[in-house]
């Protein structure tokens, strides 16, 4: 995602159309049900760092990443708005080697289908490294079956290609089986479906799966 760097950066200095204030129901559902207790979080694309912050103030040590340095800086700002530590670091998803802490549970929301399905291996093995021994893993990613997957008249690509959205971001869409068969090589998965989910005030379809490290 290196390429698209200053692409991020000037969608965070205009607004980023996808900025959710109030953590999604599903990451909510797993922290009050005590699936995931308070302990090390790497929230992955945190953006404006609206989920940190509420991970943050459920008594979670939060660290979160984002390739915009414009998103880092919103979100440092929104965290002291809200009275809670948390470490944000500029950094692309490409090159989470970079990170030599150790994390009990990585959170990553709509962030898979910005990279391409050769690289998503080797995105994957990052992510083991840095998980702690049964640590859990949360990635949410946009679904082939959403409406606007291959429509006509819009600046579309379809995968393995991905997908050129207004905001000029491109996105690879994936089935749940291709996601099921990608994930099934590197963790458990503990629970996996299709959920309905917001971003830039439109609903999409998205994978599900909550994973623990092997």
């Amino acid at each position: 995602m290196s390429n698209d760097k200053e692409m991020f950066e000037e969608i965070y200095e205009e607004g980023a159309v996808w900025t959710e204030s109030e953590p999604p129901k599903e990451l909510v559902k797993l922290i009050e049900s005590e699936k995931i207790k308070p302990c090390k979080v790497l929230d992955v694309g945190c953006g404006e760092g609206f989920y940190a912050i509420y991970l943050a103030s459920k008594g979670f040590d939060v660290t979160g990443i984002d390739i915009s340095e414009n998103a880092i800086k919103l979100a440092k700002g929104n965290a002291a708005k809200h009275n809670v530590k948390i470490k944000f670091m500029s950094l692309d998803v490409a090159d989470l080697d970079e990170i030599n802490n150790k994390f009990d549970f990585v959170l990553e929301w709509a962030i898979l289908h910005h990279i391409p399905p050769e690289q998503r291996n080797k995105y994957l093995e990052n992510i083991k490294r840095i998980l702690n021994e049964k640590g859990k893993y949360l990635s949410i990613c946009f679904n082939n079956q959403n409406p606007d997957f291959g429509a006509k008249g819009k600046d579309l690509r379809i995968i393995p290609e991905g997908a050129k959205m207004p905001a000029g971001t491109k996105l690879y869409y994936s089935s749940f089986e291709e996601m099921k068969q990608l994930f099934e090589s590197h963790f458990r998965i503990i629970e996996a479906k299709l959920i309905t989910m917001t971003a830039g005030k439109k609903e999409h379809i998205g994978n599900y799966f909550f994973m623990e490290k092997l």
